[in-house]
């Protein structure tokens, strides 16, 4: 089955990595969205071929709103927004307040994040429990993955714009942050 995507936005939420598609007939306004190619929306005839469709992404049914504009003639601008803000602007804010880890663990691919604002860990798409303590060099939040002992430790940077610095350990060992 042949899919006429007009727009795809890549996401990184706590609970996952989410690839978000949108097909746009400007004939007869059929408008469906994909997150992950599972079609999780579809309107089959509209007569306004202009306009929002919100929905949710991921686990914690995160807002997004797709705005379809017509620039001129048959052209069409699509721009995404999650929880009430534009696309770039929510990446940029993704990447201040959290913090990224993927890693293998017993041939098994892992996705670790931690919510800086919360301290909240997520591993492959579900909240971890966690344990905190106060260390000597800041404070540290140990959990478990696959039997495996896991510890964030938040640090200070000694710099003032730098801030805290958040360290991923797993059995001791320390973990690449991931880039995206």
């Amino acid at each position: 089955m042949s899919r006429d995507v007009a727009a795809v936005w890549d996401i990184e939420l706590s609970d996952g990595a989410y690839r978000i598609e949108f097909e746009h007939g400007t004939t007869t306004g059929k408008r469906v969205i994909y997150i992950n190619g599972k079609e999780v929306m579809r309107k089959d005839w509209m007569f306004k071929l202009v306009g929002k469709e919100t929905f949710t992404v991921g686990v914690l049914e995160t807002k997004a709103t797709i705005n379809v504009e017509a620039i001129s003639g048959f052209a069409y601008e699509y721009a995404l927004e999650i929880n009430g803000k534009n696309y770039k602007t929510f990446m940029d804010n993704r990447s201040k307040i959290s913090k990224t880890w993927t890693l293998k663990l017993d041939g098994m691919d892992y996705r670790i994040v931690l919510e800086k604002d919360t301290m909240d860990v997520w591993c492959n798409g579900e909240r971890m429990e966690t344990t905190g303590e106060f260390a000597d060099d800041g404070t540290e939040t140990h959990f478990a993955v696959a039997n495996h002992s896991c510890c964030i430790k938040a640090l200070s940077s000694g710099r003032k714009r730098t801030g805290i610095i958040h360290l991923l350990l797993v059995d001791g060992q320390r973990v690449p942050e991931f880039m995206q």
